[in-house]
Order: C-alpha cells, then sequence, then structure tokens
C-alpha cells in the first residue's frame, strides 16, 4: 500500500451521515458529518448528504482515497427498480408490520430473528405488497454501495441477517424458494469483500479518482465495534438513537431478537432495544439535555419507573411488539424527569445484558460506550451503579469502525499482488 493511500468510512446514521478518513497506520483524520434534510425513510437524503461530505473533502484527502465502506441502519429497507430508482420511501428498522405475521411464520421458524413483525422480512413482505414483487429490496448501507457502483447487486451478510440470511449455512430459507422473494433479494457477500470500483460518472459527480474500490461494509452497530477496537471480556453498547448491545462469544447465541455477526473471524451477538436517545431528544433540545443533566446526581435513584420507548413495541431485550412506553408520571422538575428516563434507559441496558447473561455469553468485565450518549458524564456513572461494572467511552466514530474494513480490503489486495508477482516464472 502506497504511504499515501487513504480509505474511507461512510456511516449512515439514524438522524444523518458521517463521513471518516483512515491513513495506513488505522489513524483517524478526518471526520464530518451532516444531518438528513427530511429524515431517515428518504433515500434521495442518504444520496445528498453523502454527495455533500464527499465533495466538501479536502481535494488532497479525496484525490489520495483508494477505498470506501458503507455502514447503515440494519433493517432500514427499501425496494427500488433495477436500475437503483427509490419506488417510495425506505421502511425504519424501528417500524412493526403486524400485519404479516401469519406470512412470517410460514417462511420461518418462530425462534428465527427474522420471524419477528419487527423483522427486515416483515417489512419485505409488505415492500411486496405495495410495489409487487418485480422489485429489488435492499437495505440502507447496500443500497448506498450499489448507487456509488451503479450496480444494485450486492448485498452484505450482517445487513440481510433479519431479512433471512442464515450466516452458518450461507443461504437463504428453502421456504424462499416456494415465494417470490428470491427474485427480489441480493446475492449476499461477506463483510470486507471488495465488490468493484467507484462507477465512472459517480466518480466524476463526486470529484473522485478513478478506481476507487467499493467494499462491503456492515451494520452500524457492528461498524462502533470496530471502532472501539473491544477486548474478548468487553461488552459493547452504542448509545445512539437506540441502545444497541453487543458482545464476543465462542458460538452464536440463539433467542427471540437476538443476532449473531462474524467480524474479524469471531462470532458477536447481541440484541438492539427501540429505546434510546431519539426519545429524550423528542422531549429535550440538545442544551436542555447538557443543561439538566448537569443538575442530576447519579449516586441517588429518581424514585421513577419509566420505560423509554418511542412507541408501542420492543425488540431486545424483550420482544414484545405491543409493549408500551411509560413516560409518565412526569414530575415538575425536568432535572429529576430526565434523572428518571436515563434510569429507564439504564435498566433496558442492564436487562439486555442478564438476557445476553443467560442465553449463554459469558458476562462482561467492563463496558465500551459509543454513540452520543456515552459523553453524558452522570448517565456513564448512572449506568455504572445500575449495571455494577466499569464503563469507559470511546469518541472514535462508528464510520472509522466500517473505514477500517476498507483498509484491510486495500491491504489484503496488496499482498495478494505481491504473491502473484512473486510466484510468476522468470523471464
Amino acid at each position: 500500500m502506497n504511504k499515501s493511500s487513504l480509505v474511507l468510512g461512510i456511516d449512515l446514521g439514524t438522524s444523518g451521515v458521517r463521513l471518516a478518513v483512515l491513513n495506513e497506520q488505522q489513524e483517524l483524520i478526518h471526520t464530518s458529518t451532516t444531518n438528513y434534510p427530511t429524515g431517515l425513510e428518504v433515500p434521495e437524503d442518504w444520496q445528498t448528504c453523502c454527495t455533500e461530505l464527499i465533495r466538501a473533502l479536502p481535494t488532497k484527502l479525496r484525490q489520495a482515497l483508494k477505498a470506501i465502506a458503507v455502514d447503515g441502519t440494519s433493517g432500514t429497507l427499501l425496494a427500488c427498480e433495477r436500475s437503483g430508482k427509490a419506488l417510495s420511501a425506505a421502511l425504519p428498522y424501528h417500524l412493526n408490520c403486524p400485519e404479516q405475521q401469519e406470512a412470517l411464520l410460514s417462511l420461518v421458524s418462530s425462534e428465527e430473528p427474522a420471524a419477528s413483525i419487527s423483522s427486515s422480512l416483515a417489512r419485505a413482505l409488505r415492500l411486496i405488497a405495495n410495489h409487487g414483487n418485480n422489485v429489488l429490496l435492499r437495505h440502507q448501507a447496500d443500497w448506498i454501495s450499489g448507487w456509488l457502483l451503479n450496480n444494485w447487486q450486492w448485498g452484505e451478510e450482517g445487513n440481510n441477517l433479519r431479512l433471512g440470511w442464515d450466516l452458518i449455512n450461507q443461504s437463504w430459507p428453502v421456504s424462499f424458494a416456494k415465494s417470490t422473494l428470491p427474485m427480489v433479494l441480493p446475492e449476499i457477500v461477506a463483510s470486507g469483500k471488495v465488490l468493484g470500483t467507484v462507477a465512472a460518472e459517480q466518480a466524476q459527480n463526486l470529484c473522485l479518482p478513478k478506481g476507487v474500490l467499493v467494499v462491503a461494509g456492515t451494520t452500524d452497530a457492528n461498524a462502533a465495534v470496530l471502532t472501539a477496537n473491544a477486548g474478548p471480556d468487553d461488552g459493547i453498547t452504542v448509545l445512539g438513537s437506540t441502545i444497541v448491545l453487543k458482545r464476543f462469544v465462542e458460538v452464536p447465541l440463539v433467542g427471540a431478537g437476538i443476532t449473531n455477526h462474524r467480524v474479524g473471524g469471531r462470532w458477536l451477538s447481541g440484541g438492539a432495544s427501540n429505546a434510546g436517545g431519539a426519545v429524550l431528544r423528542e422531549l429535550f433540545t440538545d442544551d436542555e439535555l447538557e443543561e439538566l443533566s448537569r443538575q442530576i446526581n447519579p449516586e441517588l435513584d429518581s424514585g421513577l419507573m419509566l420505560r423509554p420507548l418511542p412507541g408501542p413495541g420492543e425488540r431486545f431485550p424483550v420482544d414484545e411488539p405491543n409493549l408500551e412506553p411509560v413516560l409518565e408520571p412526569r414530575p415538575v422538575s425536568d432535572s429529576l424527569y430526565l434523572h428518571g428516563l436515563l434510569e429507564g434507559l439504564a435498566r433496558i441496558e442492564a436487562q439486555g445484558w442478564q438476557r445476553l447473561k443467560a442465553l449463554g455469553a459469558p458476562p462482561p468485565s467492563r463496558i465500551v460506550s459509543l454513540g452520543g450518549g456515552a459523553r453524558n458524564r452522570q448517565w456513564r456513572r448512572l449506568r455504572e451503579r445500575i449495571l455494577g461494572l466499569p464503563v469507559i467511552t470511546c469518541t472514535s466514530p462508528p464510520a472509522a469502525g466500517v473505514a477500517r474494513l476498507a483498509l484491510q480490503a486495500i491491504s489484503d489486495q496488496t499482498r495478494l499482488n505481491a504473491a502473484t508477482q512473486q510466484s510468476k516464472p522468470l523471464p
């Protein structure tokens, strides 16, 4: 790899897009972010944000890019034409499709992650009902990778687990063959695989050099794990719009709401609650959250028992589609109310770690936290008290984690090219 080689990670989050540029020493040398103009459900916003941020990269950095990898919110699914044109708004990861319950159970076992009405498969069945089967169904990260390539053939394995992809057997369920699903599903590839190069017209549009590789990325939660560089005894909690828990395990865990991934050759198991920072931002501004947090004594209990869900339905640590939020009573004191909400989120996190332990995961010795909520010092101490574990904060963004996949891909390619040259017979 040339010493001037750089890689780009694109993180498609719940509220916006973040870029990260790494050099060959895995050092973060640039990051930038922008919010979606309209919202997560609008695919054109994903394109707009990516275009804006890539074009705004300093020219010296942009021209040294050798590879790009993309992560996105796992479960956000859209229907598009074969040309990649979105046919409607995307269905977000937190959307339940209860009308698909019977159809789901005819396709997959009730114990599979895809059997939940909150799964990608449930949203896929709704999209097929709305648009027919002459479409492509693609998750957020896969669609943007396709946009870079001008080829929407591929789907990265981690992003498609809740659509039904069997990571152990490397196949779609046999039952899918009797349905229209094979016509709309992507060809699955492993995270970190080189998919091709940025299409010529797209390179020109984005002011990128020719030949930039597009590498299959991962989910936003897995990207966070990669950027945390977590050890074997660490638990990882991502405190973003939702709370995501991840843990390296020897064998995959099995249970409702549980997902298993392969990251860096190891099994990574966990789950994602619908609760998280999105609820807090519906109730308070960022400035209010900062000021009210300073007024909280994290060593004390609030006396409130709140369940800060954004709406009915939970997927982890329990899979209960009709579970109701508990956001009342609301005390007169806003700081006390926030205290109770943060405690409610910490209790959900604690229940999540208990659930993973009950399914066979070793209990973590400490928690590595990422995401916007990880910067809240009062919440961190409050979580330490409720979890009974030390909590440390990682400030490196998930975009840097997915960029590591791009860096590894060009490093592997360089080694392969060198080995090929050495194996050629001398003239």
